[in-house]
């Protein structure tokens, strides 16, 4: 089971999170009013989408017996005209990914 306790102190934005022994801290960046004391709340979740999608690409490629190197996610948000966010990933490999690879994903 997982789980995150958050605590936002009175330091205006700064918080700690605590998941399972560890611990990280969270804020806003100085043009947002935080302390710019540790990535923000976006920029974990960011950070949690990579790691999940750059972990599930290991765990498949370890069961085909493929060895792609390291695997690198970018994961940015952008916002639209319209004010909207949209998510973009680029998804890269150290070695190369063959064809036949490619069309078993």
């Amino acid at each position: 089971m997982a789980n995150s306790k958050v605590v936002l102190s009175t330091k205006k934005y700064l918080a700690e999170a605590k998941m399972r022994n560890h611990f990280a801290v969270i804020d806003e960046p100085g043009f947002y009013g935080g302390g710019d004391t540790g990535p923000s709340p976006v920029e974990y979740l960011l950070s949690a989408i990579g790691g999940c999608v750059s972990i599930t690409l290991r765990m498949y490629a370890e069961r085909k017996g493929w060895d792609l190197g390291a695997i690198a996610v970018d994961v940015t948000q952008i916002k639209n005209e319209d004010g909207s966010y949209i998510l973009s990933e680029e998804i890269s490999f150290e070695k190369e990914v063959s064809d036949y690879q490619k069309k078993a994903c």
